[in-house]
């Protein structure tokens, strides 16, 4: 043995100094955004808010920053199922070997990568240090390895590459160069009908950011007060909207802060509209919001009832949702009620109501432009779970209205198990029930198809997917 001293092992290669992981706010913030949602089953639009306005009140973000981290997050979330089959083929282990949060760094990085104008070298290099921050250096390696071969190629060379030919599998090509769940493809495309062009401008529309619209409510605010905003341009279709060019701010419009005004899809204010103006036989003074959560269209109801001297009830079953249709509701100008009440075991009289409103609860597929994650997270049994609450819930909607008057049943999926198939169900069964044609309801909107039920497209008409069958009771 030596009689030297034993020398201590440096922890690191000679020129190799220790650095410390540098924090990116952005990337961070968008990574802890994506955790979030995965971890907590969260939805995007409501964790970014609040991370944003943290971030923005540390100092660290300006709106360029918080522009990039929304991008990341949105652009990540929409394009999940494309990067997941890319970064798959890029790794040497099936993915749900994966950790998730290793996933969702490359994920991120993927996106940098594939979806955006950062430069190659600034993705990779940002996405590594990131790993490192989050991950360990260790993790950081893989990372580095993988999103190196990404960047081989670009998002057309690589979905070439990974997507089946349409000729062989129409459904499974369309969910990998959209980015959509094979099983939503299908349920989309059948409720769509035609062929190739129509269903890949509908995936399109799905992925493409939607724009920010406020409903200016009746006899508290007008559409030329808030056209007066920065950035504010005419909505398409509903008399009181007004659509945002990108970067507007919904909080920084003055009605918005009053509760003059709000944010809403032009397809929920068209559904409201409809059935406020579908014709009556006989009086017109008591209308119901029976699934009201959370208000949006519960405050254009109820400021349209109040201008005919009208009364509203809007219903909600859960308290904390019902919470939130009361301050949506708070300065109507008219009279009405806020109540938490399961709408399957009413409190009210049956034939109490002139109009109905019953937008039920659903899988939310016409609304993936906003809620982006829904479309990994719904699976085709969780129809099975909504079913008899829709059908519950019509038959309520029909006891609940006068003879004579009207119902609205409405959802925001285009599924046909959640749209026709159980207002098929109900006038099945009950002879009192006849359709009303929407369409006329909808005045200058185009693309209604036969009728008498409407079905709204985001490709079609820039709105969420909703969906809409006016229902009268003759006896």
């Amino acid at each position: 043995m030596s009689d030297q001293p034993r020398q201590p092992r440096s922890p690191r290669k000679p020129g190799k100094p220790y650095r410390r992981p540098q924090k990116d706010p952005v990337r961070m913030l968008a990574f802890e955004a994506l955790r979030a949602v995965d971890e907590r089953d969260a939805y995007a639009n409501l964790v970014l808010p609040p991370l944003l306005r943290k971030a923005r009140e540390k100092g660290d973000f300006d709106t360029r920053d918080a522009a990039l981290a929304t991008e990341l997050v949105y652009g990540t979330l929409r394009r999940q199922g494309t990067y997941d089959a890319i970064i798959s083929a890029c790794v040497d282990r099936p993915l749900r070997e994966v950790d998730p949060p290793v996933l969702d760094v490359l994920s991120l990085g993927a996106h940098q990568l594939l979806g955006t104008r950062i430069p190659t070298h600034a993705a990779v290099s940002a996405s590594v240090e990131l790993a490192r921050v989050v991950l360990g250096d260790g993790r950081a390696k893989f990372v580095n390895a993988v999103l190196r071969k990404v960047a081989q190629d670009d998002l057309d060379g690589w979905v070439e590459k990974v997507a089946p030919p349409y000729d062989e599998d129409p459904e499974d090509h369309l969910a990998v160069v959209h980015s959509h769940p094979r099983w939503v493809v299908s349920a989309l495309w059948d409720s769509l009908g035609g062929g190739r062009a129509g269903i890949e401008d509908l995936l399109e529309a799905d992925n493409e950011r939607p724009e920010v619209t406020l409903v200016a409510r009746p006899g508290r605010a007008t559409a030329e007060e808030l056209l007066r905003e920065d950035a504010a341009v005419p909505g398409r279709w509903s008399p009181y909207a007004v659509r945002l060019a990108e970067g507007g701010e919904p909080g920084a419009v003055e009605a918005v802060r009053e509760n003059r005004a709000g944010v809403q899809d032009e397809g929920s204010q068209l559904v409201a509209l409809a059935l406020a103006n579908a014709p009556l036989d006989g009086p017109d003074r008591k209308w119901l919001d029976g699934c009201a959560g959370p208000g949006g269209k519960a405050a254009l109801l109820a400021a349209l009832a109040a201008e005919r001297g009208a009364v509203l009830l809007a219903s909600e079953k859960q308290p904390h949702r019902a919470g939130l249709v009361a301050k949506a509701l708070d300065g109507n100008p008219g009279p009405y009620q806020v109540i938490a009440a399961d709408g399957t075991r009413p409190p009210w009289l049956p034939g109490s109501f002139d109009r109905v409103l019953m937008d039920v609860p659903c899988t939310g597929l016409g609304a993936l432009r906003r809620r982006p994650e829904a479309r990994w997270r719904r699976r085709p049994e969780d129809l099975e779970g909504f079913a008899p609450l829709q059908r519950s819930l019509l038959h309520t909607a029909l006891d609940s209205v006068r003879v004579g008057g009207v119902v609205g049943y409405a959802t925001c999926s285009p599924h046909l198990a959640e749209t026709r198939a159980v207002v098929d169900d109900l006038l099945k069964q009950r002879p009192e029930a006849e359709l009303i044609d929407a369409r006329p309801l909808l005045p200058g909107v185009p693309d209604l198809g036969d009728g008498p039920d409407v079905q709204l497209w985001p490709h079609l008409h820039g709105t969420d997917a909703m969906y809409l069958a006016l229902i009268r009771r003759t006896g």
